[in-house]
């Protein structure tokens, strides 16, 4: 075991944002300090052992001085190193890689970070409007601000020059219409058989792609009607890797509805190997099932569900809204969903809250003399009968 005592290189302290930096005595015998603070120790202590072997090796170059601390010098070299020290899932570290690559560094890259300003942040901005779509847009401003927030925290710059208001949120293009349950009934028809419960479950039980691409016969527990969510698959640089949920709040047991039960038992009887790792949704070749195989299936199934512009995605959007219109209330949609914040549950509540426009008809109709049920149960159509 390691014994705690005096690093043979460098020093480490946590802020009071509980950020670390790192320090070093570099061999001209000054101190220099790492040129952003980091989210961890195991980051910071990675940056002091590429520096260490930087001087082993002769590379070592002193770093360009800026007021408050060793800095680089040019936004390229600032965003590369505050890059280098964040703790990323792979996926999110291509993907800023790639914005920084295509929409930001042609900008900025070249420039002092202390020259870049409000009115040039601005001007960058309404030139993204016609080089990019929105969503893009506002990733590109949203990851800027972020990277210019380090900076202040470094005293690098006094103030982040980010400052156009709402530069880092979208509209949504268009608004997401569930599917009817006569349209979902008419997709998963549609659909081969052994697609038809991946389907089921994305409404039902709102499961994701990636969750359920990585699911396994041990995630299903059917004597207690539950889906164990564990993992994930995503696509990364050079294939697809098998991570952990992006939150705490992912990793969750969700109740399967009782009328998908005896499905779920006719699946894994008819297309799931008995070995307890095999996939629930396997490709043809035995591994991961990609987008591209379920859409060759999937949009001919929608186009015959009379539903052309239904997402796989949209699918768990309608399950959100089903689930919302039982009375579920806002924890428990989160829980169920696996979302860390309330915002995204609380657009199923307001979707679910179109229900409202239908009591409001039935009441015109009741002032009116003509009583009009909103929904009658099978049993009261039976009395009725009678």
């Amino acid at each position: 075991m390691r014994r705690k005592g005096k690093r043979y290189f460098g020093s480490l302290r946590t802020l009071p944002s509980g950020r670390v930096q790192a320090r070093y005595t570099a061999p001209d015998g000054r101190t220099y300090a790492a040129p952003v603070t980091f989210d961890s120790r195991q980051y910071a202590e990675a940056f002091l052992a590429r520096t260490h072997g930087d001087i082993q090796a002769g590379r070592w170059q002193p770093p360009n001085r800026t007021r408050g601390s060793d800095l680089p010098n040019t936004f390229e070299k600032y965003a590369e190193t505050w890059l280098a020290g964040r703790d990323l899932a792979d996926r999110t570290r291509e993907d800023y890689a790639q914005v920084l690559r295509d929409h930001i560094r042609p900008a900025f890259g070249a420039l002092p970070v202390k020259t870049i300003t409000p009115a040039a942040v601005r001007e960058w901005h309404a030139a993204l409007k016609g080089k990019t779509g929105p969503t893009m847009r506002a990733h590109a401003y949203g990851l800027l601000r972020t990277i210019l927030n380090t900076a202040v925290a470094d005293e690098v710059i006094a103030a982040n020059p980010c400052r156009v208001r709402g530069g880092g949120t979208v509209k949504r293009a268009k608004k997401i219409r569930p599917a009817s349950l006569p349209e979902l009934e008419a997709l998963v028809k549609a659909l081969p058989g052994k697609y038809q419960l991946m389907a089921l479950l994305a409404c039902w039980c709102g499961l994701r792609f990636g969750e359920l691409a990585e699911l396994r016969r041990s995630d299903i527990d059917v004597r207690s009607a539950i889906v164990h969510v564990r993992r994930g698959v995503v696509r990364v640089r050079g294939g697809r890797k098998v991570k952990g949920p992006k939150s705490e709040a992912g990793r969750r047991d969700v109740a399967i509805p009782p009328h998908l039960v005896p499905l779920v038992k006719d699946h894994l009887r008819k297309y799931v190997p008995p070995r307890r790792d095999a996939l629930m949704f396997p490709a043809a070749s035995g591994g991961h099932l990609a987008p591209a195989t379920l859409y060759r299936v999937y949009y001919p199934a929608r186009e015959a569900a009379g539903r052309p512009d239904l997402r796989f995605h949209d699918l768990r959007h309608t399950g959100a809204v089903l689930a919302a219109a039982t009375g579920a209330t806002l924890a428990e949609l989160m829980a169920r969903l696996g979302h860390s914040t309330a915002g995204a549950a609380l657009r199923y509540q307001h979707a679910a809250a179109d229900r409202d426009k239908v009591i409001a008809v039935a009441l015109s109709k009741l002032a009116g003399g003509t009583v009009t049920p909103i929904a009658r149960t099978k049993s009261s159509r039976h009395k009725a009968a009678k």
